[in-house]
């Protein structure tokens, strides 16, 4: 009942806050704009490489794509985040903790939000991009252990950032995740599983099995998503004392 609440109390505030912003304006509809890129534009550039360097890409259409599935939790964690960052600035914050709504409302809506709309949004762009056919519950599975990364990045940017300047400042930081799941795919050893301290690896791991068949898939989901949860709980503990500050 307090997400719903705070659903209706902060909803039409974050639309606006959106629609008045043109780089959160824009970042809305990146993912579909990057989806039609993909549709069109990778198969051109596999066809060129196949052409001029005999370089196969299709076998690496489902690397290119485990790589989208993460831009869409991190992307809308991102837009998140700033909310966050102008909200605590504004001192909106902690003007909610002494209204019905509370802390623990807004934050059970500031989690579920891009969870919901980062799962929708994949569920949307990876028919359109094509590159990769997965049935809908397989692709709803990746997509919902890949969806906790928007939550955990939201958190990140307003637990560590002191401003949106700041903030700018940390999302650099934060595409350095995106790289070691990439090398580790190239990784033919059980050394590959020291990457999963990365929570980026365990969704990309999931979906590379996902569309390579391969065995005991589902362990990687569990622990992917018990891992996440758990730095969930210690970012939502760090927030929560940045605000009691």
């Amino acid at each position: 009942m307090r997400g719903v609440t705070a659903l209706k109390a902060l909803g039409p505030i974050d639309v606006r806050n959106v629609i008045r912003d043109p780089l959160l304006r824009w970042m809305v509809f990146l993912p579909l704009l990057i989806g039609f890129l993909i549709r069109w534009g990778v198969p051109v550039l596999s066809t060129y490489l196949a052409g001029r360097f005999q370089f196969d890409l299709v076998q690496y259409y489902h690397l290119i794509m485990s790589a989208i599935l993460l831009q869409w939790p991190i992307l809308f964690g991102m837009i998140i985040g700033f909310l966050l960052l102008d909200q605590r600035d504004d001192q909106t914050i902690t003007a909610l903790q002494v209204t019905p709504l509370q802390l623990t409302g807004y934050l059970i809506y500031r989690i579920s939000l891009p969870l919901v709309v980062s799962i929708i949004i994949t569920l949307v762009s990876f028919p359109i991009a094509g590159l990769v056919e997965l049935g809908f519950l397989p692709l709803f599975s990746a997509a919902l252990l890949a969806a906790p990364l928007a939550p955990i990045f939201a958190l990140f940017l307003a637990t560590f950032a002191e401003n949106k300047v700041q903030g700018f400042a940390l999302t650099k930081a934060v595409g350095i995740v995106l790289w070691p799941p990439i090398f580790a795919y190239f990784i033919d050893s059980g050394w590959r599983l020291a990457f999963g301290i990365f929570p980026t690896y365990w969704p990309m791991k999931f979906f590379w099995l996902l569309t390579s068949g391969g065995e005991k898939i589902w362990i990687y989901f569990v622990i992917g998503m018990f891992y996440q949860i758990l730095l969930l709980w210690v970012l939502l503990k760090r927030f929560n004392k940045v605000m009691h500050q």
